[in-house]
């Protein structure tokens, strides 16, 4: 029975993974704000929205902006390292407290266990093609009034009256000239012009192609290390794991593609409860560290002086 359940419970979670790969992102603006929202430079809804699932998405680690539909209200840049499993996650766009927007976590679950998704949510699936350009329509209305054409009268009126019973005749005779204008008139021209516009990122500045560390001029691992506020976001989402595992399952799998400082490697080491967990990340990092001649920073993370000599070990075998 116990093979039966093991064999059904891996056969769901084969099913699941093969049916969605990546995790879903929902973000809703909580006072109903229209926004698009962009993953990875890339515009994902074509029409301003109030409520946005972004599904499957598959990138190791996101870079998502808000962009409002009202201009006066700007933008919001957030990196969102994505879940070890494919979950869904849920994200707020509102004000804090001094009227900023931000982009706020509210929750995570499964993707087996996500709830339906309501009708007021505008779905889409991650895409990495640019989207059609936003159009507008832009109209100019134009109002021309002109006069009527002066008419002149030239005419001759003769007005004879008899009186009866007595005899009486009375002749009016007028020569007028007189000018009047015919009804005004009132013709509209409307021209409507049709233009396209897409709402992008802000340009982000080329860097140099190797990152420059004020005083440091050792070797170098890796040719750009994460920004700090990068490495916040992704130093929270391994924190908020529930087991040491776990922690260090996201920590590979955010770190597997990023470059990290010698600093930034003992912070996540102190996340790590055990020694021998510690012990492997710092192993792991190394390739991926910027300032090399910095590494025995680390050693500080370390109980045990045994640690340190594995982790000296380790780096001459690599060094070869």
């Amino acid at each position: 029975m116990k093979k039966l359940i093991f064999t059904l419970v891996v056969a769901f979670y084969a099913v699941s993974a093969f049916a969605q790969t990546g995790s879903n992102f929902i973000f809703f603006a909580e006072q109903g704000e229209a926004f698009f929202v962009i993953i990875n430079g890339i515009r994902q809804n074509e029409e301003p929205q109030t409520n946005v699932k972004v599904q499957n998405v598959n990138a190791m680690v996101i870079k998502a902006k808000i962009i409002f539909a009202d201009k006066a209200l700007g933008e919001i840049d957030k990196t969102i390292p994505t879940p070890e499993f494919p979950s869904e996650v849920t994200f707020n766009v509102r004000k804090d407290k001094n009227g900023k927007y931000v982009v706020r976590w509210m929750g995570e679950v499964p993707i087996a266990q996500a709830p339906p998704t309501p009708p007021s949510t505008t779905v889409v699936t991650y895409t990495t093609t640019p989207a059609p350009p936003v159009a507008t329509t832009v109209t100019h209305s134009t109002t021309t009034t002109t006069v009527g054409t002066p008419v002149v009268n030239n005419g001759v009126n003769v007005n004879v009256g008899v009186g009866v019973p007595g005899f009486g005749m009375n002749v009016t005779i007028n020569d007028g000239t007189g000018v009047y204008y015919e009804e005004n008139t009132s013709v509209t021209t409307t021209t409507t012009t049709t233009s396209t516009s897409t709402p992008a990122p802000t340009p982000v500045p080329a860097q140099p192609p190797v990152y420059v560390m004020p005083g440091y001029n050792g070797p170098v691992g890796c040719p750009w290390p994460m920004s700090d506020g990068d490495f916040a976001g992704a130093k929270a989402s391994i924190q908020k794991q529930p087991f040491s595992d776990s922690q260090y399952a996201i920590a590979q799998q955010i770190f597997n593609s990023n470059c990290l400082t010698s600093s930034q490697v003992k912070e996540i080491m102190l996340i790590f409860d055990f020694e021998g967990t510690r012990l492997e990340f710092a192993k792991f990092a190394y390739g991926r560290t910027f300032d090399l001649g910095n590494y025995f920073k680390v050693n500080d993370a370390f109980t045990f002086s045994s640690s340190v000599d594995e982790l000296n070990e380790y780096i001459n075998g690599f060094r070869r």
